[in-house]
């Protein structure tokens, strides 16, 4: 027997596919609006999977408590961009690519605040916004960066991540396999 189990978070995050490119053929148009700074309400679906059950259970679905913290405290009413991204010295002139930027322990960055500390709170709110990552911020890239994140911890009580689903609108998803 195997047992499957899945637990569903929300968060809302704005993005910019900067690399979009269009096949008009198939999309009908050349609006390239990934492009455009916008946001969406995500839903991510983790899904864990065992051949044994510990006290009737998978695990218990309290055991992903952190990683709806994580998403609250770390992506939700964010802005994820891409440091590769041509807008980054613009959306972000206080930053360098290389310097300001303080790694986080799931490989991200945020601005260093301290570099604005002086500066009026709406520019220290708007710095405080980003999410710095090294791919480019499409539901597959962050669908893969999210299962990794979940299967780095889940791993530490010995359980599968068998896959992530993630919801950049309701009828729009990526389905990443471990």
């Amino acid at each position: 027997m195997k047992w499957q189990i899945s637990k569903q978070f929300d968060f809302c995050y704005g993005h910019r596919v900067w690399s979009q490119k269009l096949n008009t053929e198939f999309s009908l148009d050349n609006c390239l609006m990934c492009r455009h700074l916008h946001g969406h309400q995500g839903k991510v679906l983790v899904h864990m999977e065992s051949d044994k059950l510990e006290n009737g259970m998978v695990t218990d679905f309290k055991h992903l408590n952190w990683f709806k913290k994580f998403l609250d405290d770390t992506l939700d009413h964010k802005f994820i961009i891409d440091i590769n991204d041509p807008l980054f010295s613009t959306l972000l002139p206080h930053y360098s690519k290389k310097e300001n930027l303080i790694d986080m322990p799931e490989n991200y960055k945020v601005p260093d605040l301290s570099m604005v500390k002086d500066d009026e709170t709406h520019i220290i709110e708007m710095y405080e916004g980003f999410i710095i990552v090294d791919f480019v911020p499409t539901s597959e890239n962050l669908s893969a960066w999210l299962l990794k994140i979940v299967q780095d911890k889940m791993a530490k009580l010995d359980i599968k991540v068998s896959h992530l689903e993630y919801f950049e609108t309701p009828k729009s998803r990526s389905v990443v396999y471990s």
